[in-house]
């Protein structure tokens, strides 16, 4: 069976969910070891990295980068799924125009730290049951609440003013509904909302520029070149704080010491690599040892110290 290592910035294709991806990836390669790191609505399309081999390991880092995303919300009807693909549940029909300034004002309330109930078509589980499941059955239960961060919000046009449909780009943190978003932007506007499209144009340090389609993966297979779509793990922690060591502290870190923090060490994770700009592991503050630092995931192998 052959081995791969890295990570695959994949375009996703709308109408497939993200496992579909990592099924159709390993049929392909006949290989198994294969992730995602955040999971895409089949209508989206856009920027999906998935982790092979190695990578798998640092696939939870990645998840918490920030998202960059393209659409349109489209302002007269609301849907069941807050997105184009479900049932319509209510309609307004939309007979002004809207300020360009208006909608600016808008979407401008929503930047910083936001709270939101999780759609009722979605995976998030309520008694270790799915909503989505609930809503098909058409039972009635609380979606639980959740706090993200709106980082950018605003307007993907340069038009004056705006009637039924509203070109947007938002840059969030993980774990945003954008349809969710969408439907409170209606909401402010005073009409029914939802998600008419939208395309992911950024995960973390990739964009949709880095992407391979199923095509273009298929042509490299094909003629032995697969490895050329692969980047090194080290380039999806290129977002994450940093910390270079010696060869003494490389195998220290190797072997998973707890060690001193240096001094400028911040609170969140750091991504440790040697003088070959390899990483070595994910250390963070010591929750029980003040000033010490202890591995979250090493990464090194023994040709690396």
């Amino acid at each position: 069976m052959p081995e791969y290592n890295g990570l695959l910035p994949l375009f996703k294709p709308r109408g497939m969910t993200s496992h579909d991806c990592v099924f159709r990836l390993r049929k392909m390669l006949g290989f198994r070891k294969i992730g995602h790191t955040g999971t895409l609505d089949p209508a989206v399309d856009g920027v999906l990295v998935l982790c092979l081999g190695k990578a798998t390991k640092i696939a939870q880092y990645l998840l918490d980068f920030s998202k960059v995303y393209r659409g349109v919300i489209r302002l007269g009807s609301s849907t069941t799924t807050e997105d184009a693909s479900g049932d319509v549940i209510a309609r307004r029909a939309v007979e002004k125009r809207f300020d360009r300034t208006e909608i600016e004002q808008v979407m401008h309330a929503f930047v910083g730290e936001i709270e939101q109930s999780a759609p009722m078509y979605s995976a998030v589980k309520v008694n270790g049951k799915k909503l989505y499941e609930y809503a098909r059955a058409g039972i009635d239960v609380t979606p639980p609440v959740r706090k993200a961060t709106i980082y950018q919000f605003e307007l993907d046009s340069e038009e004056a003013s705006f009637s039924t449909d509203l070109p947007f780009i938002v840059m969030s943190s993980k774990g945003t509904y954008i349809r969710t978003l969408a439907v409170a932007v209606g909401e402010k506007l005073g009409y029914p909302a939802h998600l008419h499209q939208m395309t992911r144009i950024q995960a973390g340090p990739f964009s949709v520029s880095d992407c391979f389609n199923f095509e273009e993966i298929e042509q490299l297979i094909e003629s032995n070149q697969f490895t050329q779509a692969l980047r090194p793990l080290e380039h999806g922690l290129s977002l994450m704080d940093r910390w270079v060591v010696g060869k003494e502290l490389s195998a220290k870190i190797a072997h998973g010491a707890v060690l001193e923090a240096p001094a400028d060490f911040g609170v969140g994770p750091h991504a440790v690599f040697n003088e070959q700009n390899e990483c070595l592991a994910i250390y963070r503050l010591h929750p029980k040892k003040p000033g010490m630092i202890k591995p979250d995931k090493v990464l090194a192998n023994d040709a690396m110290v």
